[in-house]
């Protein structure tokens, strides 16, 4: 059966799976903009850092447990959080095309969500970057998974409802991304995790994420750095990512 091509970019035309997906990619819809709020602080680099107000709320959580391991503390950024759609098309066109990164659509679809099919839109997504840069490391880079920060993610955002949407070899053809992670609430009793996972049911049934979510429970350490009581205790020691 033959579905009508779809212009992503000037030029790429291109037929939408049989399944629904564009290039591999799983569609979604913009998020409504009143459920959408600015972490706080410098966290965003070069914008602010938007996200819906339950993933933001998880956030602000695991920045809180990122600061007591001293390897980690404040070296965790957002690069690219909430996007509109027509921001997508903005990312994804722009390195399409004669001396570009890429010849076509299809073969930067390998890296990034074509516009309607990027986990942005949901206000639940975002790519973590490290600040200051790690020489040799840029943004965007499978390299970050090799830093103290990254090593810390890997190991420990699963505990605040975060997986990790494109791991190796993943079956959708997405290059590994372990800065990309969507927030799916650590229990399906979590506030607001029925409605993302809801959002994500198809990927996360077909092509899940690793690491992922199997109903976490939030270490009892983590539980005194994210909700810490009026008395004064001795601040623990963590140990190395």
């Amino acid at each position: 059966m033959a579905f009508t091509p779809v212009t992503l970019c000037p030029g790429q035309n291109v037929e939408p799976m049989a399944d629904g997906r564009m290039l591999g990619h799983l569609p979604y819809a913009e998020a409504n903009p009143a459920d959408l709020v600015t972490i706080p602080g410098d966290f965003g680099v070069g914008r602010p850092c938007v996200m819906h107000r339950d993933a933001a709320a998880a956030m602000s959580q695991l920045l809180a447990a990122a600061d007591l391991v001293p390897a980690v503390k404040g070296k965790l950024r957002g690069i690219s959080c909430f996007r509109t759609i027509e921001r997508q098309r903005s990312i994804f066109c722009s390195q399409i095309g004669p001396k570009k990164r890429c010849a076509n659509a299809a073969e930067r679809a390998k890296s990034s969500g074509p516009p309607g099919y990027s986990e942005h839109a949901t206000g639940y997504a975002l790519d973590f970057a490290i600040r200051p840069l790690t020489k040799g490391c840029g943004d965007v880079s499978d390299c970050i998974a090799r830093t103290a920060p990254g090593k810390w993610l890997l190991q420990h955002a699963p505990e605040f409802g975060f997986e990790l949407s494109f791991p190796a070899g993943n079956a959708q053809g997405v290059t590994w991304e372990p800065w990309h992670w969507r927030w799916v609430g650590t229990s399906a009793a979590a506030p607001g995790a029925a409605t993302a996972r809801a959002l994500f049911t198809t990927a996360r049934t077909r092509f899940p994420a690793l690491p992922g979510i199997r109903d976490a429970v939030v270490p009892p350490e983590w539980q005194k750095a994210i909700a810490p009581t009026p008395t004064a205790s001795p601040t623990p020691v963590w140990p190395k990512p």
